[in-house]
């Protein structure tokens, strides 16, 4: 089959999966669908502001404040995981978003409030890269692609039930609103505390030149890398049209927002229910492939749209570029920590995160804007987007080197015994120095999994 490895093959599904990982990838997982069901401040936000006598205006603000705090914090998280080690920023991350969301409770001077939320949302972001650098660290190379997908699916399942608990505390009190989301916050700190590993002693505390060789900067030294974070960009902007310019052209179209809403729940059901079974399948090929098809279906769903043939369209084209979600999401997802050298993990895939923020606040404007100036021809633009985003990932990732297995002995253990690939350095420029491998428990052999812990128990 076209695409298909030779070599650490894996069809394991969701169960073998979770059976065979470590009890801090379990506490992990549980952890992000904890905290996504809990994560009620930027749903009502706005709502809560309003209700206390604020106005639109100073509402709205707010919610912005909050979206430039969440797109600060994951690159501050980055750095953050990989100086002090994953567990010390989620456990920093969830403690103090718990505080802050009940100083928003009290604090009635504007300025002040903004300032909070603004922290809320910095701090809060800071477990995003923090959880993924752990789940890369913690899981076997062949079993990467799938426990993404179980971390997808753990954010998903959050997002979606999180509004409608929200409902139902907010018709008794706003104050039992926020004094849960601090709760399941505050749990996510502790299960982090006692079942994350901890970081290792790196040595002497490096120099400046090493430490700047270590940071963001060394990220951008990786030019296939950069490919990557440009492809996740567009891709992102091209698949969030679905919450702006989707509407109104369903709308102009003379369709009910009924068919809209049946769009949206279609494409949530078909992520929620069908992506770990295709993940099965998807984990066993090679990258290129499956990035490649992803996009090739994102264009493909997008051209749909542009055609006059009624709600079938609509339909139509939300299941296609729902199946590139599917098939490519997990694989994307798992990408940076796969390839990222141990001592920039936390960074890469803070890149990542960062460039997925971007692309979805810069995609509604943009979309809008083109949807307004040329009509339906939007949707050639968006397809003509995906293939340069095609154009983009392609060269721009690689298939990940085998490492060996990571230590699963509990907290206070080390994480994988090797670094992965160093980032290729541009032309004349010196590859910034991998950090020494670390002393674990011996590798299993290629295409097995050792037998695990078992276990006590999104973003």
């Amino acid at each position: 089959m076209t695409g298909l490895k030779t070599a650490g093959k894996d069809d394991a599904g969701v169960w073998i999966t979770l059976r065979e990982s470590s009890v801090p990838v379990r506490a992990l997982l549980a952890g992000v669908l904890l905290n996504q069901l809990g994560g009620f401040l930027q749903t009502f936000l706005v709502l809560f502001l309003t209700e206390r006598g604020f106005s639109a205006v100073q509402a709205g603000t707010a919610l912005g404040g909050y979206g430039a705090g969440c797109f600060a914090g994951v690159l501050i998280g980055g750095a953050f995981s990989d100086r002090l080690g994953p567990r010390a920023a989620a456990f920093a991350s969830m403690a103090g978003f718990a505080g802050l969301l009940i100083v928003v409770l009290y604090v009635s001077n504007f300025a002040v409030l903004l300032t909070v939320i603004t922290l809320a949302g910095l701090v809060g972001r800071f477990f995003r890269p923090a959880a993924a650098a752990m789940l890369s660290e913690l899981t076997p190379p062949h079993r990467q692609v799938m426990i993404f997908a179980i971390y997808r699916l753990a954010i998903n399942v959050g997002t979606t039930a999180a509004p409608l608990l929200g409902t139902l505390l907010i018709s008794v009190s706003y104050q039992l609103l926020f004094w849960c989301d601090a709760a399941t916050a505050l749990l996510y700190a502790v299960i982090a505390l006692l079942t994350l590993p901890g970081r290792p002693a790196r040595g002497a505390r490096p120099d400046r030149a090493t430490r700047r060789a270590e940071g963001y900067r060394a990220v951008l030294a990786d030019r296939r890398y950069c490919l990557f974070l440009l492809a996740t960009l567009v891709n992102c902007a091209v698949y969030i049209q679905y919450v702006s310019t989707l509407p109104l052209a369903m709308k102009d179209a003379g369709l009910a927002m009924f068919w809209y809403s049946a769009a949206v729940s279609l494409n949530g059901l078909m992520v929620i229910s069908c992506e770990l079974l295709l993940t099965k399948v998807t984990q066993r090929l090679r990258i290129r492939f499956i990035v490649s098809v992803g996009f090739g279906l994102l264009a493909l769903g997008q051209l749909m749209y542009a055609l006059p043939w009624g709600v079938w369209v609509f339909l139509a084209g939300t299941m296609v570029w729902t199946v590139a979600e599917i098939t490519a999401g997990p694989t994307m997802f798992s990408y940076p920590g796969r390839i990222a050298p141990e001592a920039l993990r936390g960074r890469y895939i803070a890149g990542m995160q960062t460039m997925f923020n971007l692309g979805a606040a810069i995609g509604p404007v943009a979309g809008v804007a083109v949807y307004h100036a040329v009509g339906s021809q939007v949707w050639l633009w968006c397809a003509a987007a995906s293939a340069l985003g095609l154009g983009l990932a392609l060269p721009g990732m690689r298939q990940p080197e085998a490492r060996t297995g990571p230590s699963t002995t509990g907290p206070g253990t080390t994480g994988p015994s090797t670094a992965g690939p160093s980032p290729e350095a541009p032309a004349g420029q010196p590859i910034p120095p991998a950090q020494p491998a670390l002393t674990t428990q011996p590798a299993a052999q290629a295409g097995t999994v050792p037998n695990l812990a078992p276990v006590a128990g999104e973003t």
